[in-house]
């Protein structure tokens, strides 16, 4: 039996990370991946999607973006759907060599292109082989949840998993699911020139700041988008002559039937625990994935679980952060408390919707809120400039200042959201951040304001007129 000091399962951001890491410091690493290298991040996630709505935006822009500086419209761009999906597949091949086998081979890390078993807690069966493992790290990710609708596995239907290799460009796409996936790839699509129905049992993004959902659904109605909210999809079936599918709908006990040439599944992800063998070694998993402490460690003491197959938030760089948390506290014995309080996310829709911390509904809710400071976009001198008018950033704020969340929705908001998390990761006080110089015109200076706003009370309060009356009386030297 050959023995490793790590064995990953897993070669999706997670697995990568920790295999990288643990080899550069010397490790003797195994790492086991059944599928592609990268995972879904890189192959059928993150990568391919931001390239597809990429190739959205600058469609719809060149039909849209020229009447707000007073210019003539350009010629309406001819899409050629299967191009669009080779710009996409160009991206992916640009950067799978930083998560290829042959770069983590010249790392040292020995590669098994098999899926990983768990034998006991210190053995993992690779393909034909048995492997001994001081240390075990499940990084088996997460794949699309399909809800168990009738007829759905008698009709074709896509997933984020396929959609990315489909060329033919659907006349009327279905998108099941209001979340970001469902969304980002809603409003791809229309721009692309598809007609699109988007089906939401609840409401569209239930986990964001309400009032900055609604600047994204209007958008998305506006551009065409028929968004179904509080509607469940009852049952599927083939369309007429065995070609595309009919989608049963129900809102508010009242059923209708729709057609699409195309249905994308977009209804949620599950952690890939399943052909691990979990529950002969004795590892306790729950609804979400695999049970851990604030380590990262299982219940069976050398086996840890890492990124989307532990729960919690599922993006690729809370998954990133679990590996370096990893690193820190298995090879260098620094204590560490895996905390997910403070996990950015954005929704890579346009406008973007970025959240970090609570909302202000949460923070109401949790009864430390004092303060919401709001700042419009359309105000700042460079949004101005571009003729941009759409959406706002606001902090929410508890004693003392304390900073409680950040919201954002608008042009690049997934950027603008930076500087709060250096400021809350350094303990900045928003003192500092208000007393910033910031270029301008810049969309930036929106930090600065809304860090501003919290002073503003005090600053031009009463009792402050009166000191300054005071001080500019007084004689000067």
């Amino acid at each position: 039996m050959k023995n490793y000091d790590l064995v990953i399962i897993g070669a999706g951001s997670a697995g990568l990370s920790v295999a990288s890491g643990a080899a550069q410091l010397g490790l003797n690493v195994a790492l086991a991946e059944k599928a592609e290298m990268g995972g879904d991040c890189l192959n059928v996630g993150c990568v391919p999607s931001k390239a597809l709505l990429s190739a959205a935006k600058a469609v719809h822009h060149s039909k849209t973006g020229m009447a707000k500086f007073g210019l003539a419209s350009a010629p309406v761009p001819q899409i050629d759907y299967a191009q669009v999906m080779a710009h996409v597949q160009d991206s992916i091949t640009a950067i799978a060599p930083h998560d290829s086998q042959e770069r983590f081979e010249g790392l040292g890390v020995d590669v098994y292109r098999e899926p990983g078993v768990i034998e006991s807690a210190n053995s993992v069966r690779l393909g034909d082989q048995v492997v001994g493992a001081k240390i075990i790290v499940i990084a088996t990710g997460s794949r699309p949840f399909v809800p168990p609708i009738p007829g759905l596995d008698s009709v074709d239907y896509l997933t984020n998993e396929t959609l990315f290799s489909n060329r033919q460009k659907p006349e009327h796409l279905i998108v099941v699911g209001g979340g970001p996936i469902g969304v980002e790839m809603a409003q791809a699509h229309v721009r692309l020139g598809c007609k699109v129905t988007l089906v939401e049992m609840a409401s569209l993004m239930p986990h964001d700041d309400p009032e900055a959902v609604e600047v994204v659904r209007q958008t998305l109605i506006h551009e065409g988008i028929d968004v179904r909210e509080g509607t469940a999809l009852m049952s599927v079936a083939s369309g007429e002559g065995g070609t595309g599918v009919r989608a049963t709908l129900a809102i508010d006990g009242t059923e209708e039937m729709i057609e699409g040439s195309h249905l994308l599944m977009a209804a949620g992800r599950k952690a890939n625990v399943e052909g691990l063998n979990l529950e002969a070694v004795g590892v306790e998993t729950h609804r979400g994935g695999i049970q851990v402490d604030k380590q990262l460690r299982t219940n069976v003491k050398n086996i840890y679980a890492i990124g989307d197959v532990a729960g919690g938030p599922q993006f690729t760089h809370w998954a990133g952060m679990h590996a370096s948390s990893f690193v820190r506290n298995v090879l260098f014995r620094m204590p560490v408390d895996v905390n997910k309080s403070w996990v950015p996310w954005v929704t890579y829709a346009d406008p973007e919707l970025a959240q970090f911390g609570l909302t202000e509904a949460a923070a109401k809710k949790s009864g430390e809120w004092v303060a919401t400071h709001k700042v419009e976009l359309a105000a700042l001198d460079r949004n101005v400039t571009e003729a941009d008018k759409v959406g706002f950033a606001k902090i929410i704020l508890g004693e003392k200042n304390k900073l409680l969340g950040v919201t954002m929705v608008g042009h690049n908001a997934g950027e603008l959201i930076t500087p709060w998390l250096v400021a809350q990761a350094g303990d900045v006080p928003l003192s500092k951040i208000a007393g910033m110089v910031v270029p301008y015109p810049t969309r930036g200076e929106v930090t600065k304001r809304l860090a501003s706003l919290a002073f503003v009370d005090r600053l031009f309060s009463d009792r402050t007129r009166r000191i300054v009356r005071t001080l500019f009386r007084l004689p000067r030297f």
